[in-house]
């Protein structure tokens, strides 16, 4: 299972440096708007040092981490929903996203231009929110019309018009439907066929610079302005120069700049908690390896991320408390300790288990 988070913001926020930073990769990072032309996809490892850990104990050849998949698309401009600067094909582009992560400018440099109408960092969060909420009600207008003589013969779901007519209300309200359902009482999970993108998880990314690492009033006030959202201020260029480094200079470094985590990291961590996921383990001379899985999931669900036949075939499952492994240093300390555990199939997985699965097919 991989998580794709979408990259949205106005022309000149620092999204296609972001991205290099993100990936490593060199795609245009222009000072004008829409230098990204088609959507740039990146896959970024997830940092999790206890896979280190664990390939200390197995002696694993290589280290298999989680991966984020983030897709770079073009700086959206005022108008995008009704085609300015080519917006419709770019929205598109981000349909299929799990997540969106906009990234906003918070920092003041005569040198790189803000696009026309563009003031602040508030006001550059409405403009993005206004695009993908027409976008989003383009979609429902489309859509309701046909949904509701489908209700009408019998032949649609009821359930879903209704969830659509409470999203179009919202969004009239020129609210987006992550913000504005819990209050309204709608259920996401119910408009989910629909694909409206301000109905994915939003996670809102301030590109600032030394001054506003130090802001915490600036920092505070942008919090309350996204919430329910999480807020994650870095500063893009630094973040782009941390990754050239080898990881004992990168870490110096940032601990120079009074940081204790980089913003990537932070960004790839709060992108996998906002999407509800979470990962267990499994080790041996091979590999260490992370397997992405929803929280929440059985037993059986996580063994069918390895194969379906994993799931289909499922008995039982060798269970290890990754902080159990760590302190016993080996698989049959743990288990002369009384602390290895055998789970069935209502077993619900916990973050960081460390498994080995019994199947038959």
């Amino acid at each position: 299972m991989a998580l794709t988070i979408g990259i949205v913001g106005l022309p000149n926020v620092g999204k296609s440096t972001l991205f290099n930073a993100l990936t490593r990769n060199s795609v245009l990072a222009a000072n004008y708007p829409f230098a990204t032309i088609e959507p740039n996809v990146g896959v970024v490892p997830l940092p999790d040092p206890r896979l280190d850990r664990l390939a200390e104990i197995f002696s694993s050849d290589r280290v298999l981490p989680a991966t984020v998949s983030f897709v770079d698309i073009a700086g959206i401009v005022k108008g995008a929903s009704e085609g300015e600067g080519l917006g419709n094909k770019f929205l598109a582009n981000i349909r299929e996203a799990d997540a969106i992560c906009q990234v906003t400018r918070a920092f003041d440099d005569g040198d790189v231009m803000r696009v026309e109408g563009s003031t602040d960092a508030a006001g550059d969060i409405e403009t993005i929110s206004t695009e993908l909420v027409l976008a989003d009600l383009q979609t429902l207008e489309k859509a309701l019309p046909r949904m509701e003589k489908e209700v009408k013969i019998k032949k649609g779901d009821p359930v879903l018009y209704a969830a659509a007519k409470q999203a179009q209300e919202i969004l009239e309200e020129g609210t987006t439907l992550f913000q504005g359902a819990a209050a309204a009482g709608l259920d996401l999970a119910e408009v989910a066929p629909l694909q409206l993108m301000t109905a994915k998880p939003f996670i809102y990314v301030f590109n600032t610079d030394d001054a506003g690492l130090a802001d915490t009033a600036m920092q505070e006030r942008m919090r309350e302005l996204v919430a329910p959202a999480q807020a994650i201020f870095l500063d893009a260029k630094f973040e782009s120069e941390l990754v050239e480094l080898e990881p004992d200079e990168a870490a110096e470094m940032l601990a120079d700049s009074g940081q204790d985590e980089a913003g990537l990291d932070q960004l790839a961590r709060v992108g996998f908690d906002t999407l509800g996921l979470q990962t267990y383990l499994t080790a041996g001379p091979k590999e260490a390896r992370a397997w992405t899985i929803r929280k929440g999931w059985t037993a059986p669900q996580a063994a069918g991320v390895i194969h379906t036949d994993f799931e289909r075939g499922f008995i039982k499952a060798e269970v290890i408390s990754y902080d159990d492994l760590v302190e016993a240093g080996s698989v049959a300390a743990v288990k002369a300790a009384g602390k290895a555990r055998v789970e069935g199939k209502d077993y619900v997985m916990a973050d960081g288990d460390v498994v080995e699965f019994r199947f038959n097919v």
